[in-house]
């Protein structure tokens, strides 16, 4: 195992690697901004170095600050958390070639997996559905355009080929829309990922969200640890997960779940990784593959009884898998509320000064906030502020511990989106499982 490794992210999920590195012996490197000077993993920290001012290009996404934080620390590895330099291939090999490790894949999967075209090649040859459509570049040619949206059949989806987080993508319903929806998201893409490739789909139009978290060493194994659903979003961003997935038998599970695993070994991933899916008529659809741990890993722990983030740390040191397959056993439901600082109506952002915080507690009830009283809460950065997560013996009883734990949770001196799951929660569609991925800005009145 490690000696010491930096933690090149910051909030709750900064916090989260700190901890499970206590629990294995590592002491901990924080990196952080001059506006984050006061995070609370960076007051635990055995070390911390300030990588630059405020903006995420200067500090977080700055490449050289965070390996010399390493090199000026004797750090041996660098855990990228999610977000900013997680999925980035660049980085993973600079931080390789100066000699550290990375947590997580190497250079060449994360690019594979990066780019939407070739990730889906990928799948398909390992024998994993994907959404119908071309799974080459679409060219300048309008007229095979045309034809090949007509194949497929409208509506269809034009997707950046290295787009991510519900970014670069846009719906066509009629032919007339088509050539004009290619040329701007070939524009907006090359613009928000400085890659104009886009590629076209069939767009489904009543699917669910259903993601497969798995975990692969350097030896050859892997496994699966069952799925999430993560249907309640706006605007692409996911605002509750929970595991398992309603409706979703055990024979499907194994049966998609198996076949993320050999991929995983096709293609030499290790470490913590996601398979997404558009889940429709009882059909899985390959959608992208997230090569770093997931904000939404608690659900899956919490009815697993697998830590995500140790294992991460353990296959990176070179150890195998500590469990196989047939040890898996997936017992109860978990359901996690994100908790952002912003206006519960509009969704705009809401910085400012933590008057008072009051974590909930309870059987089953799991808080994940670096958040405290008298915190700022700086304008710089994502929204969220933590992580509400409750496990109970089955889905109703989940839903009635997060009712009471969005109850007892008390942030003061901001707004946040607490309303927003308390309302969700009590909704009684959402309380009867299985909505599709449009049922909650249907529900907010903006889809």
């Amino acid at each position: 195992m490690f000696d010491k490794i930096v933690i090149a992210n910051r909030g709750e999920i900064a916090l989260r690697i700190l901890r499970a590195c206590r629990e294995l012996g590592v002491k901990v490197v924080a990196v952080h901004s001059e506006a984050d000077r006061d995070l609370k993993h960076v007051r635990l920290a055995d070390e911390s170095v300030c990588i630059g001012p405020a903006a995420s290009a200067d500090s977080y996404l700055n490449i050289p600050a965070i390996i010399s934080a390493a090199e000026v620390t004797d750090a041996e590895a660098i855990h990228p958390g999610y977000g900013f330099l997680s999925e980035n291939a660049d980085f993973s090999e600079k931080v390789k070639q100066s000699g550290f490790v990375f947590i997580g894949p190497n250079a060449e999967t994360i690019r594979m997996m990066g780019d939407k075209i070739s990730a889906k090649n990928a799948m398909l040859a390992a024998g994993i559905p994907c959404v119908p459509g071309n799974n080459d570049p679409l060219s300048d040619d309008n007229k095979k355009n045309l034809k090949l949206a007509q194949e497929i059949g409208y509506p269809v989806i034009i997707k950046a080929a290295g787009g991510g987080g519900g970014r670069g993508m846009r719906t066509v319903h009629t032919e007339a829309a088509l050539l004009n929806a290619i040329a701007m998201t070939k524009a907006e893409a090359g613009t928000a990922f400085g890659n104009p490739t886009v590629y076209m789909e069939k767009f489904l139009e009543d699917p669910r969200h259903i993601e497969f978290q798995i975990m692969a060493d350097s030896h050859g194994n892997a496994i699966h640890l069952g799925e999430r659903d993560c249907s309640m979003q706006r605007r692409h961003q996911k605002v509750v997960e929970e595991a398992p997935a309603p409706g979703i038998t055990e024979e499907q599970r194994k049966f998609i779940g198996e076949r993320c695993a050999k991929a995983c070994v096709d293609i030499g991933y290790l470490g913590a990784g996601t398979f997404e899916f558009l889940y429709e008529k009882g059909e899985f659809y390959f959608i992208e593959m997230n090569t770093r741990v997931q904000v939404e890993h608690p659900v899956t722990e919490m009815v697993t009884g697998f830590d995500i983030v140790k294992e991460q740390l353990r296959i990176a040191a070179g150890e195998r898998l500590s469990i196989t397959q047939d040890q898996v056993r997936i017992q109860g439901h978990a359901i996690e509320c994100r908790l952002n600082a912003e206006d519960p109506k509009t969704f705009m952002p809401c910085p400012g000064t933590i008057d008072q915080f009051h974590m909930p507690g309870g059987p089953g009830i799991r808080c994940e906030t670096h958040i405290y009283n008298g915190y700022k809460v700086p304008p710089y950065y994502d929204s969220m502020i933590g992580k509400l997560i409750a496990h109970g013996e089955d889905r109703k009883s989940a839903i009635a511990r997060m009712n009471t734990a969005l109850s007892e949770i008390i942030i003061d001196g901001i707004k946040t989106n607490i309303p927003l799951q308390h309302d969700i929660m009590n909704d009684s569609a959402f309380a009867a499982g299985g909505q599709n991925i449009h049922y909650l800005e249907k529900k907010l009145g903006i889809y």
